[in-house]
Order: structure tokens, then sequence, then C-alpha cells
């Protein structure tokens, strides 16, 4: 039996433990440099907000109806979200996060009513950290995450599937102790659209073939759909009938690339501050590849400007730099610098920049092709560039404990020189809340 468990409105609910003040009001968070909102509060979904709507067409909103809007703070947001699972984690010793505000929770060989033990987990999250959540519970990955959908939308929209089912559900749904009329009844209500893994051109096809309702979905013949669109939306039906296709696994299946890119906050027009820029994104996108016990063969650069502006002219070159098997920051950092001064032309406003790390493949994997094979790929005469582990190991380690930055290269630094310690490409967010949870220079204070 597995649950999902699922904090609304994540961003808005983490801004609002912090600022009471917000309950109640319209509340957007931003995307980086303050350009769309990518999280809303339930009021500003009523005022009409959508989704990764531009913050310009919604603005006006601040002074009509009091919409408060709000800069990302996403290392307050990922600190709250390791709290949350940390507490998931005392229900059961399978909990995979899924995404930031989710979490898949493995229940087998848990006793006991499961609705009341995610109740208590619902009640202690919401005591210790001052998030809501809703929980789905059922037989598999698919159905749980239908069931989740259920206890949400029953909260918020009573009247949807019916006041009384709607208060026996909201919060925590458990679809494996529902009758199969009452279970049915709910799949009916339920549009397609809001299956996991069913996206919008996907179900805009289902809704055109007569398949309007999760129900409708469950009761189309399985070699049919198969035929028609794949097996993946063949195990999503398999598992919405309570058959098991996938398990919560213990470890997430690693990348296949790696990308770190960014907006500038300004334009940047000096090589230094590309330099600097593509050096912070290599070393990020060399951390996350450590990370996952991986190593790069390639890596591949870009710059752009911006095509929305009109009198600009217009610069967007790439490069792909093969490399010999590392995951060293130094080596990867070093390349694509490399790149990015072979990339750039003066007079061009670039507005964003950015490092892939392609041809992964597994660390130990690689290290036992052996040393011959690697100086093989060296020049001729030329002592090959070694790899240091453990140098890499103490810079993540520190870089863990006092947080992202503590160590970083020196190609990303002169940007700290300045009097604002931040640089022309760093991202605007001028709304941003303080990071209360991670900063000692930035707790709360109470008077």
């Amino acid at each position: 039996m597995f649950a999902l468990v699922d904090v609304n409105n994540m961003y808005c609910s983490v801004e609002r433990v912090f600022n009471p003040r917000l309950e109640g009001r319209p509340l957007v968070v931003l995307s980086s440099n303050d350009g769309a909102c990518i999280a809303r509060s339930n009021e500003a979904k009523a005022l009409g907000v959508q989704m990764a709507q531009p913050w310009f067409q919604v603005r006006g909103l601040q002074k009509s109806h009091g919409l408060v809007a709000l800069s990302a703070n996403f290392e307050l947001y990922a600190d709250m979200s390791a709290r949350m699972m940390a507490i998931a984690s005392r229900y059961s010793p399978q909990v995979v996060p899924y995404s930031i505000d989710e979490a898949f929770i493995d229940f087998t060989g848990v006793r006991g009513d499961l609705t009341a033990v995610c109740r208590h987990l619902r009640a202690t999250v919401l005591q210790e950290l001052g998030l809501p959540t809703s929980v789905g519970i059922a037989p598999t990955k698919t159905l749980a995450k239908l069931a989740n959908h259920i206890a949400k939308t029953c909260d918020r929209q009573p009247s949807h599937y019916g006041d009384a089912v709607s208060r026996r559900l909201a919060q925590v749904c458990h679809a494996g102790v529902l009758s199969a009329p009452e279970l049915n009844a709910l799949m009916a209500a339920t549009e397609v659209g809001d299956v996991w893994g069913v996206g919008r051109k996907t179900a805009d096809r289902l809704r055109a073939g007569g398949v309007a309702s999760v129900l409708d979905l469950v009761r189309t013949d399985v070699p049919t759909l198969r035929r028609q669109f794949s097996v993946v939306l063949e195990k999503t039906v398999v598992e919405l009938r309570g058959t098991p296709c996938a398990g919560v696994e213990d470890a997430p299946m690693a990348r296949q690339q790696i990308l770190v890119s960014r907006s500038f906050g300004e334009a940047v027009t000096q090589l230094d501050g590309i330099v600097e820029a593509v050096s912070e994104f290599a070393s990020r996108a060399a951390e996350r590849l450590r990370s996952q016990g991986s190593v790069a063969g390639a890596l591949q650069v870009f710059i752009r400007t911006s095509p929305f502006r009109q009198n600009d002219r217009q610069h967007s070159p790439s490069a792909v730099l093969p490399l010999r098997p590392t995951a060293d920051s130094r080596r990867i950092v070093s390349a694509a610098c490399e790149a990015a001064r072979a990339l750039f032309r003066p007079g061009f406003n670039y507005a964003k920049a950015g490092v892939m790390l392609l041809d992964l493949h597994d660390a130990e994997q690689a290290g036992r092709q052996g040393e011959l094979a690697l100086q093989a790929a060296e020049p001729d005469g030329a002592a090959p560039s070694a790899d240091r582990p453990a140098l890499m190991q103490a810079m993540d380690s520190l870089n863990r404990r006092f947080g992202r930055g503590a160590v970083r290269m020196g190609s990303a630094t002169s940007a700290l020189a300045n009097d604002a310690g931040t640089a022309a490409w760093s991202v605007r967010q001028d709304r941003r809340t303080p990071r209360y949870t991670t900063r000692w220079d930035e707790l709360r204070l109470v008077h």
C-alpha cells in the first residue's frame, strides 16, 4: 500500500508560515528574475491568475484586489521540504521524494488503520512545520496520486464530489478501503486530464475519442490504448485498476543529462561576466554529477541574447567539447570557461547562459576502463590531468555544511568583490523574503 503526501500550494504555504498576515490574501510566487507566476494561493487562483502567467499581465491586481507577489525563495523551500520528508520517515522506513513538495511512502508491513496513520502524519507536519498537506492512499502509485488529487479537491471544492463525501475524504483519501461503487463515482467525477502521466495533448486525444473521465479511461480496452497511444498509458490504466506496475525505488534513476542555466538579472556585455556565470553554472552541474555517482564525457555551453529585446542584435552560439570522463569541477569548469571565451562576441547584450553535461556514465564503471585507456586519449607526450576525488569530496562536504558557495571555483568569485556582493548575471529577486531556516543573519526576529 502506497501513500502520496503533498504540501498544498508549497511555496505559498511556506511563505505564510513565517508571515501569517498573508493568510487569506491572494499570493503568488514568481520565477527567476520575477518573470512569471510559478505558485498561486487558492485566493490568487480565484482571481484568475494562471500557472506560468507573466507577472506584468497580472501586476494590476496588486492595487485592485490586494494581490501579493514574492520572489522565489528556493533555499527556504528546500529546507522546509527536507524537514517534511524527515517527519514522513517516522511513519515508514521507505520514503522517496517525488518533488520538492511530494513524497511517496511505502506502507508495506505497517499495521493498523492507514487512514488514521496518515491523519496523524498530516497533523504532525501541520503542528511542527505549519504546512498543510493532503494524502492519498492506494495499492498503486498512480491510484495514490489520484486519491491525493481527490483529497485536495474535496478540501478546496467540497461541492465537486458532494458535501457528504468531501467531509469524509477531505485531506486524506484512502482509495483502498472505498467500495467499488464509491470509487467508480469518484472516478466518474474526475477529469481524465487529472490522471498522473496524462498530458494535455494525450487528454485532448482521449476526449476526442469519448474518454472524458477517469472512469472512462479505466474501462477502455487496454490493447487498444497501447496501439493508439503507448505502453506508458497502458501501465497507467493497469495501475488505476489496482495492479502495481512500479514500486517505490530506493534511489531515483540517474539523469542522462545535467543542465544548469539561468536568465540574467540584467544584460551582460563583458567577457568577464560571461565567464563568471558559466563557471558558476559548470560548478553546480559538476556537483550534481558527483551526487548521482556519474562522470561526464562531454559538455555543451551556450550563451544567448534576448529575442524579446527588439532593438538588440541577436547572437546565440553554442559549443560542445569532449572530455576525458570526469566529475572533477576543476576540469569541467576549465573546459566550460574555454568554450565561453570562444563563443563570446563584444557588442551584444547577453541575457542567458547555460552548461549541459553530456555522455554520462557510472563513475565506478568508467574507472574500471583502466588508466592506460585514459592516457591513450591524451596528446602525445602530455601527462594526463588527474582528477582529485578527495578534493571534490571535501568541497562538497563543506558546501553541504556551510551552504552553497562556501567553497567555490576562483573563476566565479570576482563578483563577490563588488560592494553589493552580486554580479550582473545574478538572478533578480527584488521581492525575496529572508531565508529564515538556513542563514544565521536572516533568522526571524521576535520582539
